[in-house]
């Protein structure tokens, strides 16, 4: 592991026993306090760079205060562009920021923008409460508008400061006012949470040792044969996996020892959003609580579930909904291939500007394209015996794909991505295309045979009048 990896799991391994601590405190007491070890973390790691977040804050801060109307539209542009001045630093003779800083600036940048939408909401449902001298019915939304030291607080909250998961201003105003934190589920969750951690880490670090990345990039990788080479992506993909799962269900179980994100589960809450109905428990019932909103890795699903589109619900789970709320809706398309390729650029940007990234994330809507190519055209046509079959194909292929895409988001370069694609013959791709050409022509032959049929049946209705 590197300096920083085990920085990153010292600060995660910190905050499982902290996060008991927290749950003594008082809500005012709890923000200060969690807003106090949050900036310890962000210094101590980032130094002189804890300026580039600051800044991105009080930027956001003005927005909202200036113009809460267009908050969520100015606040995406000003953060996204603060997010290509904060790579490109050193083009203006400024020091390159820590990888700490950058983690720290990914997961701001979501906060800020989901901020300036809540903010948004709030004031839109309180215009029309005093038009229509109603309740707002709107779920999760927030009580006031926050103040600077609230938004300051929040961004610097030391729960999730690095490794996430996203989760919005509401969710961590709603864990300061919690009224009975210590008799919230924590210990038994937790541990569920962190059982199979162990496991993740040493597959992870075992299959490194044996298929290190840094050898896709020499010569004698591509003197192997071709087997070899593209069974290599499975394995980098499988150690890219193990380190993510363990990561984040790490700072779940972080999450979960502070009482974050902590429910009831008829309130459905959805990771990243929270709850998606109002609550009223029955008091003659025991609630049950849940940690839906703070998950952000589905480890079972993200390896076994069938298809491509499926697979990015599963992962990064708290970040897919950002995506799904705030950019998903608003992309300048109406087809769904489209819309997902607009959405892949915009992850792929907040991502970095590797080209890697591009080319794994824009792949993406080609995969989504050719599956649905072939669901419509071949699997419709199956009885369930051979859509069972068809599944497990499925299955396989999405896998390779997504083996074949995390090539690129690793090894960073356009070169050395194309290299190694280039190696195993683009196959992935092709298969794609292949899927896509194939569904076209056999959507068009059953187009053909539906207009046969009802020329066949007009000709039978005419042909019965004149007898």
């Amino acid at each position: 592991m590197s300096p920083d990896e085990l920085v990153y799991l010292g600060i995660l391994g910190a905050s499982i026993p902290v996060g008991f601590l927290f749950r003594y405190l008082s809500p005012p007491v709890k923000q200060g306090a969690a807003l106090l070890l949050g900036l310890i973390i962000s210094v101590a790691t980032c130094g002189i760079h804890t300026l580039h977040s600051f800044f991105t804050v009080l930027g956001t801060w003005l927005i909202i205060k200036i113009n809460w109307r267009s908050a969520p539209a100015l606040s995406l542009g000003w953060t996204f562009l603060y997010l290509l001045f904060f790579r490109l630093v050193t083009w203006f003779g400024l020091p390159q920021p820590t990888p700490f800083a950058n983690a720290i600036q990914l997961l701001l940048t979501l906060k800020m923008v989901s901020l300036a939408n809540e903010v948004q909401s709030y004031y839109l449902e309180k215009k029309k409460e005093v038009s229509a001298f109603t309740k707002s019915p709107v779920v999760g939304g927030l009580s006031h508008e926050p103040s600077l030291y609230d938004i300051i607080s929040y961004s610097y909250c030391y729960v999730g400061i690095m490794t996430g998961p996203f989760f919005r201003y509401q969710t961590y105003a709603d864990w300061l006012q919690q009224s009975s934190p210590l008799s919230l589920p924590g210990k038994e969750p937790c541990l569920q949470r962190l059982k199979l951690v162990p496991v993740y880490g040493v597959l992870f670090m075992a299959v490194n040792f044996v298929f290190p990345l840094y050898y896709v990039r020499t010569e004698e990788f591509l003197e192997h044969n071709y087997f070899y080479r593209f069974f290599y992506m499975v394995a980098i993909f499988f150690v890219f996996r193990m380190r993510f799962y363990s990561a984040w269900c790490g700072a779940e179980a972080g999450c979960i020892s502070a009482g974050l994100g902590c429910y009831p589960q008829g309130a459905l809450s959805k990771p990243g959003g929270g709850p998606s109905v109002k609550y009223s428990p029955d008091p003659d019932t025991a609630v049950e609580y849940d940690f839906k909103t703070i998950q952000n890795i589905d480890c079972y699903n993200t390896d076994f579930c069938v298809k491509v589109r499926h697979g990015m619900r599963y992962w990064n789970m708290t970040v897919q909904w950002w995506l799904h709320h705030y950019i998903y809706p608003n992309a300048p398309f109406r087809a769904y291939a489209l819309r997902a390729g607009w959405t892949m650029l915009i992850s792929a940007y907040w991502h970095g500007l590797h080209a890697g990234y591009y080319l794994s994330f824009l792949t993406i809507p080609l995969c989504i394209a050719a599956e649905s190519a072939m669901e419509a055209s071949v699997r419709a046509r199956l009885g369930p015996k051979g859509q069972n079959i068809f599944d497990w194909i499925h299955w396989f292929l999405k896998m390779r794909a997504y083996d074949c895409m995390c090539m690129g988001f690793v090894l960073l370069k356009a070169s050395d991505t194309i290299n190694y694609w280039s190696s195993i013959y683009f196959i992935i791709h092709i298969i794609a295309i292949v899927c896509i050409g194939v569904g076209q022509i056999m959507k068009g032959g059953k187009k053909r045979e539906r207009r046969e049929g009802a020329e066949g049946e007009k000709q039978d209705v005419v042909r019965e009048k004149a007898e």
